[in-house]
């Protein structure tokens, strides 16, 4: 008659039952990695343990059975155990290890054991006396405490490893880790209570400690996802953002996301979570993602850190988003892959409002704020009007000159002329300056007018030279610098836009081109109009040496002026803006090292 299960026998086989349950679940799941892998081997470990007692213990109980054949198995995974908890610790913390050599010295001493185990009739240095029953019994050798000391060490460092882990983590994913520590905890220390024979030890301690380890684990993998635990790096990184996210595995699976991803595409955790990404998407057509592009995608980022960054419509939702991809990599191993969902929505509304005519409404705003500098002309002024106010002493002088001459019989008519001809030499230097202050007013004045107004006029070819020659005139003068007018279209031909915004534009490079000579007299500068197709070119060159880099860094990009009254202040980032604000034409230009420059403004009409 067969003896009567006892109840730690009973335990034992229920620990037996829920680990098979719980290793079925773990092969079953999608996906391969090594977590899961060496979970599976702790799971056949304690398998074989309690697989080994509970026959153990019933047929040597009722067919007298020796015990000792037994335990030969049951050490198989005794011994190995530990070195998997220890592989667990350490991929637990690094998500991924790549395979070394020397990580075969850690079977040595579980090998070497299962040698001396075997063979230990003849040596007695695992066991001198063996009891079946309780372990308090036994009498151990010598090699038995190496293997303990060895065993307990590995089982010691593979928890601190978690511990390390938990430690830096929070929340949803140190609840989950603790669940592992607590698991992996109990065994540790009744062994440890064991060996020092703080309890008794029977034969069911060790592998009824390990089913807690094992319901422990259960209730991490079912509740707490620890197969799919997002790493720390990964971690820290999605608790600082506030847009929508999405962690995927190294098989695409969606293991993590947030609340603000769920709510934004009406979702639920289980319509997503586990599912593969790819086949998500393509069961669910009405999001109408790009599979192919996203599929390349995270393909490019599986063996590279590069950051792939697109946009998307989502039809159903009717929203846009700035799509980025990365691989989470640490230390070379790739963690996963984040997705990052960023709402453009409204953005790409008000472009599509301003389709047409963003560019120049952009354009305008910039040229808003030069308002503000125009201020700045006045400085451009002193200098006429310091000469005027010198010609006013001077005419102020031959005025009392001629004053006192009226009554002075020994002043001749000559006296009377030279001083006539002295008055029209200071009036024709007034009237010198007056010009050159009433072009810089008239310039200002047309370059305000063209800011406000949405106006669009038409001149010809000769007005818009006539111009620029009285503008430009005194200043070429000054520097003894020649414009050369290289007209190869007529005179006659109308050019559509603001003469005012293009002249200003022409005299702003003009001006540059001086400058360019670094006070070099008798070089030139040429002004050349052309027309390619619908298009009317305005060219301005020189041949003062060229751009160096740094200046061209900067072209376009600044609104400032180095050429104090001799300039309009307006600047080449503001000639662009110009030129596409009253145009929607372009600028562009040609430098070479050591010859010159030349900038073309285009005009489509």
């Amino acid at each position: 008659m067969l003896a009567k299960i006892s109840i730690p026998l009973f335990l034992l086989m229920l620990s037996a039952l829920s680990i098979v349950i719980t290793l079925i679940y773990v092969l079953r799941t999608k996906g391969r990695s090594q977590l899961k892998t060496i979970f599976c081997v702790d799971l056949l470990c304690v398998l074989v343990i309690c697989l080994g007692v509970i026959f153990q213990d019933i047929l040597s109980k009722n067919f007298n059975w020796n015990p000792w054949n037994f335990e030969k198995f049951i050490y198989i995974g005794t011994c190995f155990l530990p070195v998997a908890i220890f592989f667990t610790g350490l991929i637990f913390a690094k998500k991924k290890i790549t395979f070394k050599k020397r990580y075969l010295l850690f079977f040595i001493v579980p090998a070497l054991s299962l040698i001396v185990l075997w063979t230990n009739d003849y040596h007695h240095l695992f066991y001198k006396i063996y009891s079946y029953l309780y372990l308090s019994d036994c009498k151990v050798g010598p090699y038995m405490i190496i293997h303990n000391i060895y065993s307990y060490t590995l089982l010691f460092l593979g928890v601190i490893q978690m511990v390390n882990v938990a430690s830096k983590n929070s929340g949803f994913f140190s609840k989950q880790t603790l669940l592992i520590v607590v698991g992996i905890s109990i065994p540790l220390i009744t062994n440890i209570l064991g060996t020092i024979k703080i309890i008794s030890m029977t034969v069911y301690i060790t592998p009824i400690s390990f089913a807690f380890t094992m319901l422990f684990f259960a209730l991490s993998i079912f509740k707490f996802k620890f197969l799919g635990v997002a790493p720390v790096a990964l971690q820290t990184i999605v608790n600082r953002i506030s847009d929508s996210y999405l962690v995927l595995n190294e098989n695409l699976l969606i293991t993590d996301f947030n609340s603000t991803f769920l709510k934004t595409f009406n979702l639920s955790a289980s319509d997503i979570r586990e599912k593969n990404i790819l086949e998500f998407l393509s069961t669910h057509k009405q999001y109408d993602m790009n599979l192919p592009k996203l599929e390349n995608s995270l393909n490019r980022v599986k063996h590279s850190s590069e950051t792939i960054v697109f946009e998307q419509h989502f039809k159903k939702i009717n929203k846009y988003f700035t799509v980025e991809i990365n691989n989470i990599l640490v230390k070379g191993n790739s963690l996963g892959i984040l997705m990052l969902f960023k709402d453009i929505t409204q953005h790409k509304l008000d472009m599509q409002a301003l389709k047409d005519n963003q560019d120049i409404l952009i354009e305008r705003e910039r040229l808003a704020s030069l308002g503000q500098l125009i201020g700045g002309i006045a400085h451009n002024l002193k200098s006429p009007i310091m000469s005027i106010s010198g010609a006013t002493e001077g005419l102020i002088d031959l005025i009392k000159e001629y004053e006192e001459s009226i009554v002075d019989k020994d002043v001749t008519i000559d006296d009377h002329l030279a001083i006539a001809s002295d008055m029209k030499d200071w009036i024709s230097k007034i009237k010198s300056y007056l010009e050159y202050m009433s072009d810089i007013i008239t310039a200002v004045k047309g370059q305000a007018v063209a800011l406000s107004e949405n106006t669009v006029d038409s001149f010809t070819v000769e007005e818009l030279t006539k111009r620029v020659d009285i503008l430009m005139k005194h200043e070429l003068k000054k520097a003894l610098i020649t414009l050369n007018l290289d007209l190869k279209v007529p005179t006659s031909l109308m050019i559509h836009g603001n003469i005012n915004g293009l002249v200003q534009v022409i005299n702003n490079m003009i001006s540059n081109a001086i400058q360019a000579y670094k006070g070099k007299e008798g070089q030139t500068i040429d002004l050349i109009i052309t027309q390619e197709k619908n298009d009317v070119i305005v060219s301005v060159r020189d041949y003062a040496g060229g751009l160096p880099k740094e200046v061209q860094e900067k072209l376009f990009k600044e609104m400032i002026t180095t050429k104090g009254k001799d300039g309009t202040g307006i600047g080449l980032f503001m000639s662009y803006s110009n030129v596409r604000a009253h145009f929607n034409g372009d600028i562009t230009y040609s430098t070479e090292e050591g010859k010159g420059t030349i900038f073309n403004i285009i005009l489509p009409q």
